[in-house]
């Protein structure tokens, strides 16, 4: 790894410089020297280094004046400043002006080194961390979220206009809609991106400890209190907080979060010091919260603050247009995954999937398509490599009886043989024998009837 860390040594003295450039090279790092402060930025100019070591008294330019100029034009490049004349006071300017470090002549070389790992280690890291922070970017991207419905389209155009605002958001839908992912777009897409987003579900953390959780405690506020914590809220200071299934949230909870919301500071349990925040609060929720506020069970007052900008995301039945681009998507997702050739969906196993009411919406169609992936054999999917309960819902809405626009009555019993064969063949793995006793039929005619249909062999 050393030879690709490229170290630029800007050093007056030929011998010290040269001293320098021989020992770096043994050690396997990628060097190169220059005397002069001038000779050292035109080298920066047209190729990137890792690591700068300049003297900080040259004849043309100081040490000082090259680190401004480094990190002006490179500011993840580190710069160690070195020096026959040992200042405390010229160290703290050059660390509060960006420098790694500071060392004094004569080098110790054990020292010199060190100090270059400990600067490639926090490069590392903040390359590592902008890296993570454009991935988490680009997958929260309004693009990743799969909806070319009017109902979507109308959602995306609704979460644009407030990305660039810290109004309060409330998202109201069912579970599994993606209520999250709606609420980490709008984070990773506005004016905290680079901040936190802290996520809390109100309902998963036990009541006694969820005030702790939310509002930190410090040592000693009750029993098990060993240490002080930070909450929730604060380790969100500056960025966002999530407050997922926020309907659950005890009435008690609910009078310190109102507070908190309309104070904007907060106190840990056990202590009276008030701790400013600056946080942005999107809340959702799968409950109808009107409603619970007219039993009492939520305050009025803290669902008008919550409820500043409402967000409704639609359930998958009532988008059923989404349906195919959601497939498809979690079908790519989950080949890649697994590492096998992208999978198809035939046009009777579709309309299977969009026949079905998906009470648990996105997420069980995501949780569905994976267990599809993981076990079917072939390339393309078929209505018989479909969950049970989906094979039957269509089959019982297959209309059976005659209305007074009449019916196709070959197409209809041709459709009900198609799908019962299937079923069949689903419930026997796929083993003909096996479902043509099910059917109570012959094989034979089980292969001839598969033929006549078109359902693959």
């Amino acid at each position: 790894m050393k030879q690709n860390i490229k170290i630029l040594v800007i050093e007056d003295d030929d011998s010290s410089r040269e001293a320098l450039l021989i020992l770096l090279k043994s050690i396997g790092f990628t060097v190169k020297g220059c005397s002069s402060g001038q000779d050292g930025l035109g080298v920066l100019s047209g190729e990137p280094f890792d690591i700068v070591i300049t003297d900080l008294f040259l004849p043309d330019l100081n040490g000082i004046d090259i680190l401004t100029r480094v990190k002006e034009s490179s500011p993840r490049t580190e710069v160690i400043l070195v020096t026959g004349y040992g200042s405390a006071e010229t160290a703290v300017q050059a660390m509060k002006k960006g420098a790694y470090d500071y060392i004094t002549k004569p080098l110790n070389i054990e020292e010199l080194r060190i100090i270059i790992d400990k600067a490639l280690e926090k490069g590392q890291l903040v390359s590592e961390n902008v890296y993570l922070k454009k991935q988490l970017r680009d997958k929260y991207e309004f693009a990743n979220i799969i909806g070319n419905s009017q109902a979507m389209q109308q959602l995306f155009s609704r979460m644009k206009r407030i990305i660039k605002t810290d109004s309060t958001v409330l998202i109201l839908g069912e579970s599994g809609t993606g209520k999250e992912l709606v609420a980490k777009a709008i984070h990773f897409n506005g004016n905290r991106k680079d901040k936190p987003f802290i996520a809390v579900n109100c309902s998963a953390i036990p009541e006694n400890l969820l005030e702790s959780e939310l509002f930190g405690h410090v040592k000693g506020a009750f029993t098990g209190a060993v240490k002080e914590k930070v909450g929730k809220f604060e380790a969100a200071n500056y960025g966002t907080i999530f407050l997922d299934e926020i309907g659950t949230l005890p009435m008690h909870l609910q009078t310190k979060l109102l507070r908190v919301l309309q104070e904007q500071e907060l106190e840990r349990v056990g202590s009276n010091k008030q701790i400013k925040l600056d946080v942005r609060v999107v809340s959702a929720t799968n409950v109808n919260l009107e409603e619970e506020v007219a039993r009492g069970n939520f305050r009025e007052d803290l669902f008008y603050r919550l409820n500043v900008i409402p967000i409704l995301i639609p359930p998958l039945r009532e988008r059923i247009e989404d349906l195919l681009p959601l497939t498809k998507h979690f079908l790519d997702k989950n080949c890649r995954s697994m590492q096998r050739p992208i999978m198809h969906i035939d046009k009777e196993a579709l309309e299977a999937l969009e026949a079905y009411p998906w009470n648990g919406n996105v997420r069980e169609l995501e949780n569905i398509i994976e267990r599809i992936v993981a076990l079917t054999e072939g390339d393309l999917i078929t209505l018989r490599d479909l969950p049970a309960n989906i094979v039957k819902s269509y089959v019982e809405g297959t209309p059976t009886s005659v209305t007074p626009a009449g019916i196709d009555m070959v197409a209809a019993i041709n459709e009900i043989e198609k799908r019962m064969i299937g079923e069949a063949l689903q419930l026997a793995g796929g083993v003909k024998a096996r479902a043509a006793v099910m059917l109570n039929i012959n094989r034979t005619t089980l292969v001839e009837k598969m033929r006549r249909l078109g359902i693959p062999l």
